[in-house]
């Protein structure tokens, strides 16, 4: 399995204990005592999680979390999956504004093998071979009970499953590796299509999913208002209720048009895993948050009853490296080194007014004026409740700075500035905007400790992947078979929970105009939460979204006036040339190393790009 490439082959021919076991529960042992004993065997499978691999000097992370979205935040090139799309623009200048511009080859080495980056390709492939191993070995455990067995044998189809759902989405369809391959078995695997690659990872986590509840972890931790909810010992690790929702996401992929040969079936089948992950999820007692508590999903809270599956990442300082790039450099008081994830006036102007108006186009803005739902002399007044949740805007109120100053101001001929684009500082905003969502507002004027937890997987992208099916399948207003609420349905319970109106009428008339409002609330729901990249991506709305511009808002302080109302005068204005993006149809999937690219012949390799 890490045999895809050629490069890993090495791997093959080593000791499993050796290589996969990172450190040994105790020194000397033999496979026998790994597999037999369960605390052994469980501390071997559990690399999966945290396994780490000694490179360049340092023990570094090679295991699952390079793929989690908070993760890949933190690394030290300070960009984020959205920062490598329209969504956003990373403040500082650095390898995310190169991608997005068509030039990946150079640095792909640390999204492959590079310890000191993001290991992604390796790490999933490294992980794939525990979950194979513990499943051929599971029968040699003696101590362990029925139950904790079945719970190893589904936790390794979860995390085999995941790791070739990542891999696929990321660089494209792969073989489904099930077995231990050693020296002797064949290594340059030939693809499997898009499609049979998300529907063997469908039916893997099935299977967890099975196994789960014959070990009686289809939650991990007690219901609401028991004792023990949402603190079990075990939270972290994955569920038979995470695995029924990562089955139907794959099937949405599947049925995506970038994946789906399959065409209208696709679609139906996805409606109908997505309304059986959606009920499983609510007889199990998961429930979406209200409004009040909504960004306890992402900060302060170590877990919360919405999450299917997540991973806390623990208590943060306001000055922490791991910041660097979500958080501007003037947050962290950084000159020099902090980025930030800026988000786009483009990505802005997906949220809507209070009253449902559409604000993405020009159009969209005049018709919200005429109604009078938005100035945009006013810009930030009667929005959608999770813009003021998610972004960053000047004026908004921010511990530590009283209010966000992002201006500037001429008087006399000389330009100055308000303390947020300060422009000493390389990691500020070029948009005029920063993301607010996943931070914890802590900075330099307000030096707190924040817990951060990255939300999986929620109930609330459950509602939103069956309205997509759901529409495709059976149009706006008819419920899947079996199922209590239709694609608008579905839109509108997510809606309704943040304290928005329901979509507007006009937009549900069929499934081709739905389809776009469809698109926008999950945009807004999950905005920057690693889903933006891949969703255009399967879309296949990437082209658009990257032909540009890019754009942002500049923020003139004046008088008051009527044409002025809020002291400011507000200009879209398009980021400079080198902060836009480019596309290629290469850039759909990442391409792998060019040494690895001439040793494969069955596994046709990406375009370098």
């Amino acid at each position: 399995m890490i045999l895809l490439l050629a490069g890993f082959s090495a791997v093959v021919a080593t000791s499993c204990l050796e290589d996969y076991l990172d450190k040994a529960p105790e020194s000397g042992l033999n496979e026998d005592e790994v597999f037999s004993k369960y605390d052994n065997f469980k501390q071997y499978f559990y690399g999966v999680y945290d396994g780490r691999k000694y490179y360049s000097g340092n023990w570094r992370d090679y295991n699952i979390k390079t793929a989690f979205p908070l993760y890949f935040s933190f690394w030290d090139q300070k960009y984020s999956w959205e920062g490598m799309t329209d969504a956003a623009d990373q403040g500082r200048y650095m390898e995310g504004h190169t991608f997005k511009s068509g030039q990946v080859s150079a640095f792909v080495n640390k999204f492959t093998y590079d310890g000191n980056r993001r290991p992604i390709l390796e790490s999933m492939f490294r992980s794939i071979r525990k979950c194979n191993m513990t499943l051929e070995k599971i029968d040699m455990l003696q101590d362990a009970t029925e139950e904790d067995k079945n719970d190893l044998i589904a936790q390794a189809h979860f995390v085999r499953a995941f790791c070739h759902f990542e891999l696929m989405r990321i660089w494209g369809p792969m073989p489904y590796i099930r077995k231990v391959l050693g020296p002797e078995d064949q290594w340059d695997i030939p693809r499997l299509s898009k499609y049979e690659t998300l529907k063997q990872v469908a039916l893997d986590m099935d299977t967890a999913a099975i196994f789960f509840e014959k070990a009686g972890r289809m939650r991990r931790d007690p219901g609401p208002g028991q004792i023990g909810h949402l603190n079990d010992p075990e939270q972290a690790r994955p569920n038979g209720v995470a695995a029924k929702a990562y089955k139907a996401r794959a099937l949405l992929y599947a049925a995506s048009p970038l994946n789906n040969d399959k065409g209208q079936s696709a679609w139906e089948e996805a409606a109908k895993a997505n309304w059986e992950a959606i009920k499983i999820a609510e007889q199990y007692g998961y429930a979406l948050l209200s409004a009040a508590d909504y960004k306890k999903n992402y900060v302060g809270t170590l877990y919360t009853n919405e999450q299917l599956w997540a991973w806390n990442a623990g208590n943060l300082s306001w000055n922490s490296g791991n910041l660097a790039g979500i958080c501007c450099g003037i947050i962290g008081n950084s000159v020099s080194s902090w980025s930030g994830v800026c988000p786009s006036q483009n990505f802005v102007d997906k949220f809507e007014t209070k009253w449902g108006d559409p604000l993405n186009t020009e159009a969209d803005r005049q018709a919200a004026a005429d109604a009078g739902h938005y100035n945009e002399q006013d810009p930030y007044k009667d929005r959608d409740p999770r813009f003021y949740i998610d972004i960053l805007y000047n004026q908004a109120k921010v511990p530590g700075f009283g209010t966000a100053q992002i201006w500037y101001e001429v008087k006399d001929g000389v330009i100055s500035y308000g303390e947020l684009l300060d422009p000493k500082y390389l990691g500020r905003s070029y948009t005029g905007y920063m993301m607010r969502k996943i931070w914890g507002e802590a900075s330099n004027k307000n030096r707190t400790s924040v817990r951060y937890t990255d939300p999986l997987m929620r109930l609330a992208e459950l509602y939103l992947n069956y309205a997509e099916a759901a529409n495709e399948a059976y149009g706006p207003n008819s419920p899947a078979p079996g199922a209590s609420m239709s694609a608008v349905d579905a839109i509108n319970l997510v809606r309704n929970r943040i304290g928005m109106v329901n979509i507007q009428p006009q937009f549900i008339a069929n499934k081709e105009v739905f389809r776009e409002r469809i698109k926008n609330e999950r945009n807004v729901e999950l905005a920057y939460e690693g889903h933006y990249y891949h969703d255009i991506r399967r879309w296949k709305d990437a082209p658009k979204a990257y032909a540009g511009p890019i754009t942002g808002v500049q923020i003139e302080k004046v008088p008051k006036s009527t044409e002025y109302p809020t002291g400011f005068k507000y200009t879209r204005y398009e980021l400079e040339a080198l902060r836009q993006s480019a596309w290629k149809e290469a850039m759909y999937y990442l391409p792998f190393n060019q040494e690895d690219n001439f040793k494969m012949k069955n596994f046709v390799p990406n375009e370098v790009w």
